[in-house]
């Protein structure tokens, strides 16, 4: 059976079709002091509800699949109430699927007592659960943070799914540590060239971002990045690509939180379209990652 936390209400559908297992409904409680509270609920959709009593009430050796992303402190909360219900229902094996985790870009403390934040969060989800699967993560070491089985899911060649016929595309990584994200891309599309961007520090604040070495004049773009939060940055290279007569430029990510008016950001930068997955569910979610997931539990490592 799967559970779906709040924010991933459409990919643990996705999956639950692409592996015809039972979606259990949950019921969300917020109390007057602002606390919430998340519980499994047999739910009154056809055909559903006595599945899904007997999945969480009469067999104890049951094993879930509880996809949740946790894109607020909320979601988390809410997360961990979802584990505890799977347990206290008698579930003996839970799987814990994490398509964007969130606070695992403080992967490290920088001065003396800051928290390793995504440490913090590992350890706690760790606690209810007997594995965790985590699609791309900022920093795949952010796996090793949790104590029990956990394993990385490359999602982005799903990126090249949703985009049109390219003239000469070139994939662009916003630095060199993402440009495997880019070759991913690149290869599930089948044509183009790979490359990066890289700054160049002129005089005291002065940072030049420019490509590495691809000439984009007249050429299709395709940025490729694993998070787009604020889209500063990507809207930054929009306008250089721009500036150099690059033709089209898509703005592509594994995961489109797209907050603090992003969207906006990068339509006024010159992007053509914005293309990411599903596991931040947001209008620009163009493809889903369940088929991925779904091929990892399949054929675990």
């Amino acid at each position: 059976m799967i559970v779906s936390g709040r924010a991933s209400q459409s990919l643990a559908a996705a999956l639950a079709a692409d592996l015809d297992e039972v979606l259990v409904s949950t019921k969300r409680t917020r109390f007057p002091d602002g606390e919430v509270r998340v519980d499994l609920d047999p739910g009154d959709g056809p055909g559903s509800a006595s599945d899904t009593e007997a999945s969480i009430g009469d067999n104890a050796q049951q094993r879930a699949l509880l996809v949740a992303a946790t894109t607020s402190a909320d979601a988390f909360v809410e997360l961990l109430q979802l584990q505890d219900a799977l347990r206290e229902a008698g579930v003996s094996e839970i799987t814990t699927i994490l398509p964007y985790m969130g606070y695992a870009r403080q992967d490290r403390a920088f001065e003396s007592g800051q928290p390793v934040s995504a440490r913090a969060m590992a350890r706690a989800i760790g606690i209810g659960t007997d594995r965790v699967l985590l699609v791309n993560p900022h920093e795949e070491s952010v796996a090793d943070f949790f104590d029990i089985p956990s394993r990385t899911i490359d999602a982005a060649p799903q990126l090249a799914e949703p985009l049109p016929d390219l003239n000469e595309p070139v994939f662009f990584a916003p630095d060199a540590g993402a440009i495997e994200l880019a070759e991913a891309v690149r290869g599930a599309y089948g044509a183009g060239t790979t490359d990066y961007f890289e700054k160049t520090r002129r005089s005291g604040e002065e940072i030049e971002i420019s490509p590495h070495e691809t000439d984009a004049e007249g050429r299709d773009v395709v940025l490729v990045d694993d998070i787009v939060a604020t889209g500063g940055t990507m809207a930054e290279t929009i306008a250089i690509l721009r500036q150099r007569d690059a033709a089209r430029v898509y703005g592509t990510c594994v995961h489109p939180v797209l907050a603090n008016g992003a969207y906006t950001r990068l339509v006024n930068a010159g992007v053509e379209a914005i293309y990411g997955t599903d596991t931040v569910e947001r209008p620009a979610s163009a493809v889903s990652v369940a088929p991925t997931i779904a091929e990892a539990l399949r054929n675990p490592k």
